[in-house]
């Protein structure tokens, strides 16, 4: 079945989703990262949809979901994770597999820790969840969090979601940057233009420092509830990097790994070989 398009008012915030398959078969929910939107998933939802039903959200101030003013609404990673489950609930949905990229996974283990019950399964690519992934793309980052009004660091944050930016998220570290599509980071550049969408964007990194503090709560719902798991990372990311996809080891028992030789957005690069993959694993573990 065909993707289509959709919003919804959650918590009185305008969200855009794509939606694809049959209700009736096993939910996965696809989580985005930073600083795209839910057309990352474009092909992996072309090529499940036959199998499940699937939904990617965009965040507010990320592709085509409301951006609120800031005076209005709270820019956080728990707020965004209640948008993501008020959505997930209005769309009646009762169990459903987590794909967890970059930002989607704060968001998405915000929500499996506290619903574990609803979980059948987790697809983790290039998002972190222990402080060995935070390596030297973190630095400033953290000297941000340590002094928000630290301008040398502002400034470099910015860079990684300026034109040039951005294509380097996209092609760094990818074996073959040709087959990286530029409609990717114009997409992105759509969103990011809008007027305040800097300061979301820096408030979001500001933020960030809040899922470090929960690290240990969700590496306590790995060893407590061995959730089944399969990680696909591109293990050359400068952002997280292949080490913290290793670290995941220490807790999940229930593991099938997977490291690929490129970057960030891995789907891109290796999306026909990650894909069926995940396909596999959805098949054996959701056992519908």
């Amino acid at each position: 079945m065909k993707t289509s398009y959709h919003s919804k008012k959650i918590n009185g915030v305008e969200i855009f989703y794509r939606e694809a398959g049959n209700k009736q078969k096993p939910a996965v929910v696809l989580l985005h990262g930073y600083p795209t939107s839910s057309h990352m998933f474009r092909n992996l939802m072309d090529d499940l949809a036959d199998d499940f039903y699937l939904i990617a959200p965009d965040y507010p101030g990320y592709g085509r979901s409301e951006q609120p003013p800031m005076a209005k609404f709270d820019y956080t990673f728990e707020n965004m994770s209640k948008l993501v489950k008020g959505l997930i609930d209005e769309l009646g949905i009762e169990k459903f597999s987590l794909y967890l990229m970059d930002y989607g996974a704060p968001i998405g283990f915000r929500i499996a820790s506290r619903n574990p019950d609803k979980i059948d399964t987790l697809i983790i690519q290039n998002g972190c969840a222990y402080e060995e992934g935070l390596e030297t793309f973190w630095d400033p980052i953290k000297e941000y969090w340590a002094d928000r009004n630290n301008k040398v660091a502002e400034n470099t944050l910015r860079g990684f979601h300026d034109p040039n930016g951005l294509k380097w998220q996209y092609t760094h570290a990818v074996p073959n940057p040709d087959v990286i599509s530029p409609d990717n980071w114009e997409l992105d550049l759509r969103h990011l233009e809008r007027p305040e969408n800097g300061a979301i964007q820096l408030q979001m990194f500001y933020d960030y420092q809040t899922n470090v503090v929960l690290y240990p709560e969700w590496q306590e719902y790995f060893r407590k509830y061995q959730p089944e798991t399969i990680i696909v990372y591109g293990k050359d990311d400068y952002i997280f990097p292949g080490v913290g996809a290793e670290a995941f080891k220490k807790d999940l028992k229930n593991l099938e790994f997977h490291l690929f030789g490129t970057g960030h957005f891995a789907l891109e690069s290796f999306g026909d070989e990650i894909i069926p993959l995940i396909k596999d694993f959805l098949l054996r573990k959701t056992g519908k």
